[in-house]
């Protein structure tokens, strides 16, 4: 459905994702990202990919005294003129292999030449496969990677609708979407508890933690510890929204692939986290599952994650007290891997409680206030 596709384009924005499109010609892809940045308040800079010299990605080097730098093309400074926005590289799968080279660092890093892009900015790209594309090229394996892959898919019915009665309903989110949030850098709700989930996932599932295709034709996202992490980003703004089922597997499959996506969801059914702010607040509150080694590992992985980020006295305390109940029900091994994170991040006046010092003593040793 187009509109599942656009929810899921809005949420990898939202996520500070980047997104690929893949199409056949004249399905209106372009007009899509047009009206996503216009409904969300964006400044959009279209690069056509397929027309640009690597120069246009890594700058066009000059010498400045006895030393070389690299002037950024004026597309990339308008993004900084403008505060951010969407860059959409139109066209990418036709790009040959030397600007795709030069494409990486842009689309990961954010930096052009010697200009570092603002951290609003947002990444969008589209394709279409390389045999509907004039003279396509398949993308390499590290710019395949960095990117959620979203297929356009439009059925006959919905041309046939848009035909007749115009586009427009068929386009706009259900009542109770918002449209016109601004994009900022602020993060992400709940990143703690999905990369949590998704953490858990892959202690069971140890092998998909990196499935590299041998080559790449347009097959969608694949397993990789970047293409991990993004799910486990889109998941979270995807939850925040409200997104269906739909829209959720559509943002998985397209950051590593359907059947690892597959594998996934359906172990989250079965996945009860409790948030880590109401696990800090009170860590014998919550009632240890004795055959659950995963989700004791979900819930340990982002109480751990919220408490250093905080940094403080309090929090690293209460995580410290859960660290030694998970350890005396019989979880030493998932104990013992979050203590050498929660000993490196003791903030300076930080004591341990007693409980926490007979359970983890052989690790505290080393203990040192973090500098």
């Amino acid at each position: 459905m187009i509109a599942d596709t656009r929810e899921a384009l809005v949420v990898c924005v939202e996520a500070a994702i980047p997104v690929i499109l893949w199409g056949p010609p004249g399905v209106g892809k372009s007009s899509m990202v047009s009206a996503v940045a216009t409904e969300l308040g964006l400044h959009l800079e279209t690069v056509i990919a397929s027309i640009r010299e690597p120069s246009d990605f890594a700058g066009l080097p000059f010498r400045v005294g006895s030393s070389v730098a690299f002037a950024p093309p004026r597309w990339a400074q308008a993004v900084v003129d403008h505060g951010g926005g969407i860059v959409f590289y139109d066209e990418i799968s036709t790009a040959p292999p030397a600007v795709q080279a030069a494409l990486l660092r842009p689309i990961l890093d954010g930096v052009v030449g010697d200009l570092e892009l603002p951290k609003a900015t947002r990444t969008i790209a589209a394709a279409n496969p390389p045999d509907t594309s004039a003279g396509g090229w398949e993308l390499s394996l590290p710019l395949a990677n960095r990117f959620c892959h979203l297929v356009w898919d439009v059925s006959p019915h919905e041309v046939a609708r848009g035909l007749a009665l115009g586009w427009e309903p068929e386009m706009n989110y259900e009542s109770g979407k918002d449209m016109t949030a601004k994009v900022d850098d602020t993060g992400v709700p709940d990143i703690r508890a999905s990369l949590g989930a998704v953490g858990a996932f892959l202690h069971t599932r140890p092998d998909l933690v990196l499935v590299v295709p041998t080559s790449y034709a347009h097959e969608g996202g694949f397993p990789t510890p970047r293409s991990w992490e993004m799910a486990g980003r889109l998941l979270a703004v995807a939850r925040s929204r409200a997104c269906s089922p739909a829209v959720i597997r559509k943002l998985i499959v397209g950051c590593v692939g359907a059947g690892a996506a597959t594998e996934l969801l359906y172990y989250l059914e079965r996945l009860d986290v409790p948030a880590p702010e109401v696990i800090l607040a009170d860590p014998d509150g919550w009632e240890i599952p004795s055959q659950r080694g995963d989700l004791v590992y979900a819930v340990v992985s982002s109480t751990m994650s919220l408490a250093t980020s905080e940094g403080t006295r309090e929090s690293w305390e209460a995580a410290g007290v859960l660290l030694a109940r998970v350890a005396e029900a019989g979880f030493v091994d998932v104990a013992y891997d979050a203590s050498r994170t929660w000993i490196r991040e003791r903030p300076e006046g930080a004591l341990p409680a007693t409980r926490t010092l007979l359970a983890l003593q052989p690790l505290l040793t080393g203990a040192r206030p973090k500098a």
